[in-house]
């Protein structure tokens, strides 16, 4: 089980759900994605971040089956994927689809930066050459994605070729930019095959993350809608996971 993090996150945004599949009996494994990640944003945004995201998954699952000492433990017919954010816009993209960067709104080099004058000089990219420049994985057999960074899939064509088991969560409330209620909605419902999907009431972007310590709930990232429990949302959540990788891999 292969875990991707969100923009400027980092491999324990997620450590709850983490848990409960490993409790569960699965073999997890949660990275940082090289220079996108909390601690170092050098390389974070634009296309090639987001055409890195799934080189770095792809590498990672290479790692597990064929340099992990104990990688004869692991069943390579029974590989799953949770993303959050743009690490849902990862696992997306392995699964078959194929962004259209067009959609993709322009961001200043520096993720602080407010106000810069080239966000808004600089043009939306241009669409390269696809599909030589994605990475997809065929070894992925089910996914869940949370909030996924969905601008990019807004047409039937870019997630033709997802086909594995997909179960989808979106926040009622959003927050997440590309991942806003409205693009996580299109992308349910233009998926060739339909979802589990599943809109969480009252829930913000970043209710996904996992639940904060006492000391830090005046961070933005611990701060839910009013009435929204996390820890609550997150056992319900984490059961459903579980149960989806259960039925989709196989005990």
């Amino acid at each position: 089980m292969i875990i991707s993090h969100g923009y400027g996150g980092w491999y324990l945004g997620h450590h709850d759900t983490a848990e409960a599949l490993a409790d569960s009996g699965f073999v997890v494994v949660a990275i940082n994605h090289p220079h996108a990640n909390y601690a170092d944003m050098s390389r974070g945004n634009g296309l090639s971040a987001l055409i890195g995201r799934p080189v770095d998954i792809k590498r990672t699952i290479d790692f597990m089956l064929t340099d992990l000492p104990d990688s004869a433990k692991i069943n390579p017919q029974k590989i799953g994927f949770y993303g959050f954010s743009q690490g849902g816009y990862t696992g997306l993209v392995l699964a078959g689809a194929n962004p259209d960067f067009s959609k993709l709104p322009p961001r200043c080099a520096d993720p602080k930066a407010v106000g810069c004058r080239q966000a808004n000089q600089t043009r939306p990219p241009q669409q390269p050459p696809l599909p030589q420049t994605l990475t997809h994985d065929s070894r992925i057999r089910a996914m869940v994605v949370a909030d996924p960074f969905s601008i990019v899939f807004h047409t039937t064509d870019s997630v033709r070729d997802i086909t594995i088991p997909l179960q989808l969560w979106g926040s009622e409330l959003g927050g997440g930019g590309g991942a806003s209620p409205e693009n996580v909605a299109t992308l349910a419902r233009v998926l060739p095959e339909k979802p589990d999907f599943r809109v969480v009431p009252n829930a913000v972007h970043l209710s996904f993350l996992t639940m904060c310590p006492k000391t830090q709930l005046s961070s933005e990232v611990c701060i839910d809608a009013p009435g929204f429990d996390r820890a609550a949302f997150h056992r319900e959540f984490n059961a459903e996971v579980v149960a989806f990788f259960r039925r989709n891999l196989g005990e």
